[in-house]
């Protein structure tokens, strides 16, 4: 069982020792250093957090945990309850709060759990700050509040109809248009609040909605990562439906995967690609995503004359790139849209909304509009590391022995070839270092990975 402290916030696997595992007393350290540290840098005499959660069976204990703890620091809480992340996001300026917490362990497995730490804009923390609250937590250097001066819980359960206001509010989003087309849609929601938010937006997009694993009780029917072997079951129902597509978020609802007419996969990667066509056909400018995303972003930008840039993986460095390229749309290629006119953070709904009308100006297939696209293919692959494993050694080796060839080292090693890239790094959340190759077709797309992942198993000699 694992414990990760990050500059991103703290994710473990439930039960086991102190320390070693996300228990109860570590939930309570850590939400102890983030109270302290906002604390630490307001003069305000009360300071508010907004805290919400997803589904997962956890959750409830986390929850309860964390929310009484910044009390006990004199902290008042707005409980959104069952929520999503970009939800959450969008809640933080809306109340004028000084920070917000989601407990959620994204695509992890349900017995994952995790608190995921925002500012006052309702973003990521950056790296100093994450630094600054694991220092906090190491120290213990917790000072609670007194009887008389002990936070307040508000529950509000409205904020999933506000963010679906929100979004249907946007400009470049047209659910009138979108209700002509009269769109039928599979939805797999894993068992998590995204069974709730989605088909709720769909329908008053006029969507006709047909509901898989959409109820919100935690006990994940499949593997959470919305990954092509783990959703055979959509892709089977949305041909049997003769659905226009599917669509699937993880456990949190900042990642968004869309299911083609055929049952096919859209692919994650261009869940992006077609958002960001979409955008920039009505308000040209920049975008950027991560290097771990497709080219396909590139061409697709400078299709309609703009620039595209890649940052360092993790939502945090997307959007700090995005702000200093002015950019109008980005994201991950894990099927992460950032789209700003809303809020510079991951959302699966901005993400639908702009989808669906893109689709409804087009007299096309969800299947012919991923033809239109530039063709890439991706393999993601893992190798599970263990503690004697020197993975910035094996990464030295790598970036000697392809020195020849054009090497990026803000973030692990990306070898561009002429026709494919591969990109080694360490992962942040999860104890394995990702191998991610493109290239033309699948078949040498996965060539590359299998190559890759010998080679390194080679120097690591596992």
């Amino acid at each position: 069982m694992t414990l990760i402290k990050s500059i991103s916030g703290i994710r473990g696997t439930i039960g086991g020792k102190v320390g070693d595992n996300l228990t109860p007393v570590d939930a309570v350290k850590f939400a102890s250093a983030y109270g302290t540290f906002l604390k630490q840098n307001s003069n305000k005499e009360k300071l508010t957090v907004v805290i919400g959660r997803d589904a997962r069976i956890s959750g409830p204990m986390i929850h309860n945990l964390v929310q009484n703890t910044l009390v006990g620091l004199g902290i008042n809480v707005i409980d959104l309850g069952l929520s999503t992340t970009p939800t959450v996001e969008i809640a933080v300026p809306l109340e004028k709060a000084d920070g917000g917490i989601i407990l959620t362990a994204s695509h992890n497995p349900k017995q994952w759990n995790a608190l995921k730490l925002l500012n006052a804009k309702g973003e990521f923390l950056n790296g100093d700050d994450g630094a600054k609250i694991l220092e906090i937590a190491e120290a213990e250097a917790f000072d609670f509040s007194d009887v008389d001066s002990l936070g307040e819980v508000t529950e509000n359960n409205a904020y999933m109809d506000i963010h679906i206001d929100e979004v249907l509010n946007l400009p470049l989003v047209d659910a009138d248009t979108v209700a002509k087309r009269k769109f039928k849609v599979v939805v797999d929601g894993v068992n998590s609040s995204g069974g709730i938010i989605i088909p709720k937006l769909l329908e008053q997009m006029g969507v006709e909605v047909v509901e898989l694993y959409c109820t919100p009780n935690g006990h994940f029917p499949h593997n959470p990562e919305p990954l092509k072997e783990h959703l055979g079951d959509i892709c089977k129902l949305v041909v049997e439906e003769k659905a226009d597509f599917g669509i699937v978020v993880d456990p949190d609802v900042d990642r968004l995967a869309f299911i083609s007419n055929d049952g096919e996969m859209f692919g994650e990667e261009y869940t992006l690609v077609a958002c960001a066509d979409y955008v920039l056909s009505k308000t040209p400018g920049n975008t950027v995503s991560n290097m771990s995303s497709s080219r396909a972003l590139r061409d697709i930008t400078e299709k309609h004359g703009g620039k595209y840039q890649a940052s360092a993986v993790g939502e945090v460095n997307v959007v700090t790139l995005m702000k200093e390229t002015n950019a109008i749309i980005g994201g991950e290629g894990n099927g992460g849209i950032i789209y700003p006119e809303s809020h510079y953070g991951r959302d699966s709904l901005v993400g639908v909304a702009l989808f669906l009308t893109h689709l409804a100006s087009l007299d096309i297939t969800v299947a012919q509009l991923r033809a239109s696209y530039p063709q890439y293919f991706m393999s993601k692959n893992k190798i599970e590391l263990t503690p004697q494993i020197d993975v910035d050694a094996i990464l030295k080796v790598m970036t000697e022995k392809y020195g020849n060839e054009d090497i990026t080292t803000i973030d692990g090693v990306k070898i561009d070839f002429p026709t494919e890239w591969v990109h080694l790094r360490k992962s942040n959340t999860e104890p394995i270092i990702r191998i991610y190759t493109e290239a033309p077709t699948q078949q040498e797309a996965d060539v590359l990975a299998e190559r890759f992942v010998s080679e390194i198993k080679a120097i690591a000699g596992i």
